[in-house]
């Protein structure tokens, strides 16, 4: 048993790795796609900044990042950066960073640097490389590389594509999933809930994947693909590890989507699944394997018809079926089989796609274990709340500035806590409560 601390503390998650990830969810605005394709950040983007797409910014995407203004071949290298107040209702119980305070800390989020663009008519795509300036430290963050064609099959158009890509749903056009989800951009000097799906951001950057989709009249999309994890030599040189843990085979991944545009609005529903079985913590001594099954629904809906008003609304529910037989032999978890909900709404409001406003509700509810969440009073994995987003973008629409490259967006957010860790009230049995982690963010993020 001497062992047992050190793996709880790489078992106990999928889950808190997740959480670690949204807490700082990667923003990506990539400006030498600007310079490429000749249109202003507002013609991709609502609100004239990443990463919320437009139905131009999808079809740019899923047609391999391969459309162009001119012949000539653009510098591919963009970069950006984020920085960050963050202030909670009361102080945390520990620095989010050794160099920082239990409250009203600032400073530097992520500097990320972007080999971004299209070659030629079938090949494309984006990598970006990330300094974390709370972990100050430096790793790879998205990927997502693309070979792709049109085919003509009974009168219709139909995009083929492969994607090489480090993250299930990175490669996603609609801004439903969780890689490009709401709130577009965090900070890790900010408290987040432990719980979330393997879904969410918990196996990214740790993997590698390929899959295959057809995007058929513009309507229906249809993708299938495979997740392995890269040799630990290899995720080493990213400047990363294998997350919560090792793959014990490849884990398949599923999405179709359905979407109407008519020109003024746009509209889409979808469904998607992925299926992990792992390792934790690299331990194969039990000779199992912990297994998830994500299956979930979304949709959304845009009114792009005025250019004084835009609206958007994004939804979510994730299922998550848990069978931790691996965990369980090794301490980690009190039932082999546990699952785990999450939904989540949002919506904005965007005036000339230049000022905007956005609200999102989430919940995220499951089962009891007195190990996997023994850090809770109620022994449950229960969050939820509403976060709150004012933000101006006033180069979004302007092609005079560094040829369309320089863009920034100003920002203040503010998360309310109805339930965190378990509960509203004491629920760490100390007297902390939900509301205690409302976190009040002010951020400006610049991309060129």
């Amino acid at each position: 048993m001497g062992k047992t601390p050190n793996i709880l503390g790489k078992i106990a998650a999928p889950a808190v790795a997740a959480a670690a990830l949204l807490a700082a969810q990667s923003a990506s605005a990539v400006p030498s796609f600007a310079e490429q394709t000749g249109q202003p950040c507002s013609a991709c983007h609502v609100g004239g900044f990443g990463p919320q797409l437009t139905p131009f910014g999808r079809s740019f995407k899923l047609d391999g990042y391969t459309m162009r203004a001119g012949a000539a071949l653009t510098n591919p290298l963009s970069a950006m950066a984020v920085a960050s107040y963050v202030h909670t209702a009361e102080d945390q119980p520990a620095p989010p960073a050794p160099h920082y305070g239990v409250n009203d800390n600032a400073g530097l989020d992520q500097i990320s640097v972007f080999v971004a663009g299209g070659i030629g008519e079938h090949f494309g795509g984006f990598t970006q490389w990330t300094y974390d300036g709370v972990g100050r430290s430096f790793s790879w963050d998205n990927l997502d590389l693309r070979a792709t064609d049109h085919v003509t099959w009974r009168g219709m158009d139909v995009i083929l594509g492969l994607s090489l890509n480090n993250a299930p749903s990175v490669q996603d056009g609609w801004n439903t999933l969780p890689a490009w989800g709401y709130p577009y951009t965090g900070s890790d000097m900010a408290p987040a809930p432990a719980a979330s799906t393997i879904f969410d951001g918990g196996m990214a950057q740790s993997v590698l994947g390929t899959t295959a989709y057809a995007y058929w009249d513009s309507s229906v999309y249809t993708e299938a693909g495979v997740y392995w994890t890269p040799s630990h030599g290899f995720l080493s040189a990213m400047g990363t590890d294998s997350g919560p843990g090792t793959l014990s085979s490849v884990a398949p991944y599923l999405r179709i989507a359905y979407q109407k545009d008519t020109g003024e609005q746009n509209f889409e529903i979808g469904g998607f699944g992925f299926f992990p079985a792992l390792h934790p913590g690299d331990d194969t001594s039990t000779g199992t394997t912990d297994r998830y099954s994500d299956l979930g629904l979304d949709a959304s809906y845009q009114f792009l018809g005025s250019t004084q008003n835009i609206y958007t609304v994004n939804a979510r529910f994730t299922h998550e079926q848990q069978d931790l037989k691996a965990t369980y032999l090794l301490g980690g978890a009190a039932k082999a089989s546990n699952t785990l909900e999450d939904f989540r709404i949002d919506a904005s409001y965007y005036w000339k796609n230049t000022i905007g406003g956005s609200v999102q509700a989430f919940d995220t509810w499951g089962s009891r274990d007195a190990l996997l969440y023994g850090g809770n009073r109620t022994l449950a994995p229960d969050s939820s709340g509403i976060i709150l987003q004012v933000d101006g973008t006033p180069f979004g629409h302007d092609m005079t500035m560094l040829g369309g490259r320089f863009n920034l967006r100003a920002g203040l957010q503010y998360t309310i806590y109805t339930k965190f860790d378990g509960a509203a009230t004491n629920y760490d049995g100390s007297g902390r409560n939900a509301s205690d982690n409302n976190t009040l963010r002010l951020f400006i993020w610049t991309a060129l």
